[in-house]
């Protein structure tokens, strides 16, 4: 049985105040009358000050030390991909709740390390899945339970993204590695590949090939087929090289009894929405479209709030440690296919 808070706020403290950090503190102050931000650490300097100044939080420069001196109930992991497992794991063991980025690690046995390490402290482990709360994919999610596709035959995803060199030379050198980072299929087109498991069910067998055109370790263009326990046939293109900037990211569910494709550069925009059926929600299908500069769409205070309300004890997690192996264990059969030029079933671990 988990503690529940529901007399003051819900504190967090937040380690690796970089690119995606500024989603989170936005989501904290979207929601400041549910959450206080009680600590921020980073090596860098320059980050970590402009962290204090925006949240007024303690400002550490260690991990170690953070934990030893917060008051927090949920440290917050925004830090390199290859990170997350070992920060996790600490955080467990002092006691602490955990939300973390995606992905929740590089490797199918550390993901699996943090959700026993959860369990074993008692603690709830969040992986944070933001673009499941889109209203875009909101709506998608909805017909695809209501079965109003029928039987689904074949489902594609485009990640049609850029990432320039000098994106993978900042931070320190951790871009793009297989340790820290992963590739484009990991790092950028995660969230991606997370809505194969989420919308469509459970992977039978992944084909995937890779390559590299960047000055990195890890992919930064894929492609992968996909065959799932229904029946349905898949596939995803995901590049990080196309000229000059985001061109797309979409998603084409075709079935018996309904076809829709939602595109734009980051699932924003629902293009066809065509069923069989009629229902009363079909008339939101331009209200849920939204105009976005950011890939990230705007699902993180959407995500807090739903772990707000887990800590109350009024909600159960929408993406917890083990709904987040799911994707994880998706990546590495794909990454193994790539490897070993084969087809991988899934599980992976039985």
């Amino acid at each position: 049985m988990f503690e529940t808070i529901k007399d003051r706020k819900i504190k967090f403290a937040l380690v690796g105040c970089g690119r995606i950090s500024n989603n989170h503190f936005g989501s904290f102050e979207a929601l400041k009358d549910q959450c206080e931000v009680v600590g921020v650490c980073d090596i860098d300097p320059a980050n970590l000050q402009a962290a204090v100044e925006r949240t007024g939080a303690k400002g550490y420069t260690s991990y170690t030390e953070m934990l030893a001196d917060t008051d927090a109930d949920i440290i917050v992991l925004t830090t390199p991909s290859g990170l997350h497992p070992d920060q996790a794991v600490q955080a467990f063991e002092a006691g602490f709740h955990v939300v973390t980025e995606k992905p929740m690690a590089t490797r199918l046995h550390d993901g699996e390390r943090m959700v026993k390490a959860a369990d074993n402290a008692g603690k709830r482990l969040f992986v944070v899945k933001q673009n499941r709360l889109n209203a875009t994919l909101q709506m998608l999610k909805r017909a695809v339970e209501e079965n109003r596709f029928g039987k689904i035959c074949m489902v594609h995803l485009n990640v049609f993204w850029t990432r320039p060199q000098s994106y993978y030379d900042q931070g320190g050198g951790w871009r793009g590695t297989w340790e820290f980072d992963g590739g484009a299929f990991m790092n950028q087109a995660s969230h991606y590949v997370d809505l194969m498991e989420w919308l469509i069910g459970p992977v039978q067998n992944v084909q995937a090939m890779i390559s590299t055109h960047r000055d990195i370790e890890a992919e930064d263009t894929g492609v992968m087929n996909i065959r799932w326990r229904n029946g349905a046939l898949g596939s995803m293109a995901v590049t990080m090289c196309t000229y000059p900037k985001n061109l797309e990211g979409s998603i084409t569910i075709l079935g018996e009894t309904g076809t829709v494709r939602i595109g734009g550069m980051a699932v924003n925009e629902i293009q066809e929405w065509n069923f069989a059926d009629s229902r009363d929600y079909d008339q939101q299908v331009k209200t849920a479209n939204y105009e976005t500069t950011s890939v990230y769409g705007f699902g993180h205070p959407l995500y807090y709030k739903n772990v707000v309300d887990v800590m109350r004890g009024e909600a159960e997690p929408i993406t917890d440690g083990r709904e987040g192996l799911k994707s994880l264990e998706l990546l590495i059969a794909a990454y193994l296919s790539a490897r070993d030029n084969r087809t991988v079933s899934l599980p992976l671990v039985y």
